[in-house]
């Protein structure tokens, strides 16, 4: 499948402004893929867009994931557990996802958006244990924890990054750098889960997937640079994200309600 150069352009900036967001707030910027393929570059099916997404979450967060690791801050046990029940949510949320009509899927979609972005203004604490270990005390909420992020994860065709820190956070007490890079092992899988579900239903733009990613990249590293250079206003940064995202989440519901209105 070849790209149009209009849509060739559109995605490369797609791509490239969900890379940018990445690397210069860390997370969340992967909940634009989404609102972009639709809205900017024109996918026509949602579902195609939300596959698609899928495929370019995962292999991003791979990437991190491995950077993470050699960092040390990954907490292994803990979040393979937690992964594994995410899995089965993720495929069971991504299998229920495509049999929901994409505007409505849409509309359901800005308002994970705008739960997101009230996250994203919250302030994390900093008590923790830097020494967590998987135990029986843990086990339980991990596994609980990994099923219903996965589900949304997977129903969504987003991250999720947002969702699992926190959880992983609450079910085990350990720091937030440490939950960053153990959740990457599940925004892999989850991604990896949701993409493979999709694209055994040919809704994945292999093309377009391949472009976000390639432009992703480069957008990641311009964004990297500059958040060291605006390092002491992370907090501003995440409050103009998280405004941007409740802009594009009103847009989507605008949007999608006059869809829906017109079908019935």
């Amino acid at each position: 499948m070849t790209l149009p150069a209009a849509e060739l352009v559109l995605g490369s900036l797609s791509g490239s402004l969900v890379g940018f967001t990445l690397g210069l707030i860390g997370g969340g910027g992967s909940v634009l893929a989404v609102p972009l393929m639709v809205y900017l570059v024109g996918v026509a099916n949602p579902h195609v867009a939300i596959g698609t997404s899928a495929v370019a979450v995962a292999v991003n967060a791979a990437a991190n994931l491995a950077n993470h690791a050699r960092a040390g801050h990954v907490k292994w046990p803990c979040a393979l557990a937690f992964a594994a029940t995410g899995v089965i949510g993720a495929f069971a949320g991504s299998t229920l996802g495509k049999m929901v009509d994409g505007q409505k899927l849409l509309l359901l979609f800005a308002l994970v958006m705008i739960a997101i972005g009230f996250l994203m203004l919250r302030k994390r604490g900093s008590d923790s244990l830097s020494d967590v270990e998987l135990s029986r005390d843990n086990l339980l909420p991990l596994l609980a924890f990994g099923f219903g992020t996965g589900a949304l994860s997977g129903f969504f065709g987003i991250g999720g990054g947002f969702l699992i820190v926190p959880a992983l956070m609450f079910a085990t007490g350990m720091p937030i750098l440490y939950a960053i890079g153990s959740s990457l092992v599940s925004v892999t899988a989850f991604g990896l889960t949701t993409a493979a579900n999709y694209a055994l239903s040919g809704l994945v733009d292999w093309v377009l997937a391949a472009i976000f990613l390639v432009a992703g990249i480069a957008g990641g590293l311009a964004g990297a640079k500059l958040a060291a250079r605006l390092s002491g206003t992370r907090g501003t940064l995440n409050k103009m994200f998280a405004t941007m995202v409740f802009v594009v989440a009103v847009y989507m519901i605008y949007r999608s309600s006059i869809a829906i209105g017109s079908v019935s």
